[in-house]
């Protein structure tokens, strides 16, 4: 399958920073697409891909602070400021389009597109996304599954990767369901090489460890997550990893209680990254939704 060359696009967040994004596509229903926590736009490639031979127009966007999107100076990586990035670029996106894009949200980026679409419901504002696709995130999740993920992104952190190969090395650790990838250029796509000789993630580490990060307290995302689910009226599509570490059946049902009006899709062969970790399988699942959204 012929690999798609992406257009680089530079857009504004809701304080003004900027955010970049690579886009797939010339034309077509508008996809944006958000990455998890520690991720960067480079996580949606194939995803993005696929959508776009469909006839999509994604926009696969490194959030505030990740990638090569701006640090913000204030540090503000509450998970209420990632929904508002999300809402301002969306309104960009609709403006250009002449419609609502469609959110795909994994994680981090899940929570702010659902945050910033029940915010604008509830307070009877227009919908900001024609649909939204929350990969593997609902609003309550195994804190336990949390506290891993946040873990192995804080291990490295301050005394950083020797090399590019030493970094492969805790990812295999990490992620041994996992087959090794032949090249490391993916992953040299989320470090930086700093002054001192050493590799780093590719992210501010104040989203992680600031005083306004998104380590904050889970008990008020969570309310605040299910007074979003209440609300949304929009087409939605939740994809779980058969294996998450992060969403369970029960968490499941409970979402399906609150967004009755949902579609749920398991993918048997992945965990929390579903997207890396069974890309073709969610692929087509997201294909699947996007295409019955454009002919009913």
């Amino acid at each position: 399958m012929r690999r798609l060359q992406p257009a680089t696009a530079m857009l504004t967040g809701a304080a003004g920073n900027r955010l970049v994004a690579d886009v797939y596509g010339d034309a077509g229903q508008p996809v944006l697409l958000l990455h998890g926590g520690g991720q960067t736009r480079h996580a949606w490639r194939h995803t993005a891909e696929h959508l776009a031979r469909a006839g999509a127009l994604a926009y696969a966007l490194d959030q505030r602070g990740h990638g090569d999107s701006e640090w913000v100076a204030d540090g503000h990586y509450a998970f209420s400021d990632f929904a508002a990035d999300a809402a301002a670029v969306a309104t960009t996106l609709a403006q250009r389009a002449g419609k609502r894009p469609i959110a795909i949200g994994a994680s981090l980026g899940g929570v702010a597109s659902l945050l910033a679409e029940g915010h604008a419901e509830r307070s009877g504002a227009a919908p900001v996304f024609a649909a939204v696709v929350l990969v593997d995130i609902t609003p309550r999740v195994d804190q336990a599954g949390v506290q891993k993920i946040q873990g192995f992104m804080r291990a490295r952190a301050a005394d950083a990767f020797a090399d590019i190969a030493d970094a492969a090395d805790a990812v295999a650790a990490y992620l041994p369901h996992r087959p090794r990838p032949r090249s490391h250029e993916g992953l040299r796509k989320n470090l930086r090489l700093h002054p001192d000789g050493r590799w780093r993630w590719h992210w501010d580490p104040r989203v992680l460890s600031g005083e306004r990060s998104f380590a904050s307290d889970h008990h008020a995302l969570e309310a605040a997550l299910i007074d979003a689910a209440k609300a949304i009226t929009i087409p939605a599509l939740l994809v779980r990893g058969g294996s998450s570490e992060l969403v369970h059946e029960a968490h499941v049902r409970e979402f399906l209680e609150l967004v009755p009006h949902a579609d749920y899709i398991d993918v048997a062969d992945a965990r929390h990254m579903v997207a890396g970790d069974a890309n073709d399988s969610f692929s087509d699942a997201v294909l699947d939704f996007v295409g019955k959204l454009e002919a009913g």
